[in-house]
């Protein structure tokens, strides 16, 4: 990328610039790119553009099953300048999502920068860009290296295995491994978790399983799909939610929920000791109705197994035959050197969500886990990495990336309890509004050079 200070390029010494990953972040990042006259090329280990949005993905690392709808509504994910279909669920299924991203990349003409079926081996520095090996042992060169490649896709196991897993007769997997619940009949099935997966895969197996368990270390809030007949990511203003104190904001919403939902404990649920807004909370309508329903039963943090009884923190046990272990995935990059780029528990220090501090021309799209939908944000940040990559954005001076860095380190810590999901938290509405007035203080910065 550019050095700091440095005037727009001309359109024939824009920097070759490599992007991996065409899944929701990717494909966007590389439209920002091609449109800015960036010489750009995306490599997709897939047969396909969507990532994780599609089900059974050549490439082996989508975490879709074939219930899997996404749980922010349609207005709220879709890119600026390519509406969902009105036909479309407010609440779209994995495969609405993935057509989608298939029209949209189609729409602009991208896929001619698209290689499938080329996944990257290794990203290493040269002295003066990147040096990529791809998975046929190829070698290419290229100035700038953009990165979205997700994180949900590397699974993460309980660390340390529960005592008595190894001896565990039936059935474990990890949630990224679930298609549907077809194995599950006549099963009794325990879901260790309580994220958006979780439930869903409780609520699937309580349709077919002798007995659905599902087990939580922490409580967390659960909150509906809908709420006074709207999608509940549609009932606050973007204004609202990017002025007002999260701390007022938790208020109101707690406020609204309680109404909605009432007492957790009707559902057999464990209150949580975090407000609102201080975890990710899970987005579900029928995990209430199925635990009400005595369908699925609630229980406490998993502590061991002995056979095939598995004992919660509470004394209580349950015989299971199948464990789905929904604790979420790893953020990892098998292409870089661990020297180089490593995410230690979940931890990796950017500038603005983007721009690597010192490793050069490096940016990432994506690798946020925002309060609401990830598309529009890496829509943004690839507007971003644009700017940059053309001259027109400059970033701060080192000292001042690194302050930056640890003031949003010290929010998170402050606010969110202190898990590895939560280690790249951001805010939608905030969020968005800080990456478009770093857009324009960047401009500042290069104008300030002239």
């Amino acid at each position: 990328m550019l050095p700091y200070g440095v005037n727009v390029r001309s359109h024939d010494s824009l920097p070759r610039t490599a992007v991996i990953g065409a899944g929701s972040s990717g494909m966007v990042a590389l439209k920002a790119l091609a449109e800015a006259g960036v010489p750009v090329t995306c490599f997709e280990k897939g047969d396909r553009v969507g990532g994780n949005w599609v089900f059974r993905n050549s490439n082996g690392m989508s975490a879709s099953y074939k219930s899997l709808h996404i749980n922010t509504s349609r207005e709220r994910m879709e890119y600026s300048d390519f509406p969902m279909p009105k036909h479309y669920p407010d609440f779209p299924h994995h495969s609405h999502v993935a057509e989608y991203f298939d029209t949209y990349v189609d729409h602009f003409d991208l896929r001619r920068h698209i290689r499938f079926s080329t996944g990257v081996a290794r990203a290493a520095r040269t002295s003066d860009g990147w040096e990529l090996t791809l998975d046929d042992g190829t070698v290419e060169q290229f100035d700038a290296l953009v990165v979205a490649n997700g994180h949900h896709w590397d699974p993460r196991w309980p660390e340390p295995a529960f005592p008595g897993a190894a001896e565990f007769p039936g059935q474990q997997l990890h949630a990224h491994s679930f298609e549907d619940n077809s194995d599950f009949p006549d099963k009794r099935v325990l879901v260790v978790g309580m994220g958006n997966s979780a439930m869903d895969i409780a609520v699937e197996s309580s349709w077919v399983a002798t007995a659905t368990y599902l087990s939580a270390r922490t409580p967390v809030h659960v909150i509906p799909k809908y709420v006074f007949g709207k999608p509940l990511d549609q009932i606050e203003s973007a204004a609202m939610a990017r002025t007002l104190p999260w701390k007022a904001r938790q208020k109101l919403t707690a406020a609204m929920l309680k109404v909605a939902v009432g007492d957790y404990a009707r559902y057999g649920l464990r209150r949580p000791e975090h407000g609102l807004l201080q975890a990710h909370a899970t987005v579900s309508d029928t995990i209430l109705t199925r635990l009400a329903h005595g369908a699925v039963t609630a229980k406490p943090n998993l502590s061991r197994f002995e056979g095939s009884t598995a004992h919660f923190e509470d004394g209580t046990s349950a015989e299971v035959d199948v464990v789905v272990y929904a604790t979420g995935y790893r953020i990892s990059f098998p292409f870089f050197d661990e020297e180089l780029v490593s995410a230690p528990d979940n931890r990796i220090s950017l500038y603005q969500r983007v721009f690597h501090p010192t490793v050069p021309d490096l940016a990432f799209i994506g690798l946020i886990q925002p309060l609401g939908a990830i598309m529009p944000l890496a829509e943004e940040q690839g507007r971003l990495v644009a700017d940059r990559l053309t001259g027109r954005y400059a970033l701060p001076l080192l000292a001042e990336m690194q302050a930056s860095i640890a003031k949003a380190q010290e929010a998170i810590d402050k606010r969110y309890v202190g898990r590895k999901r939560h280690t790249i938290q951001v805010d939608f509405e905030a969020y968005l509004h800080e990456l478009r007035q770093e857009r324009r203080r960047g401009a500042a910065r290069v104008a300030a050079t002239v």
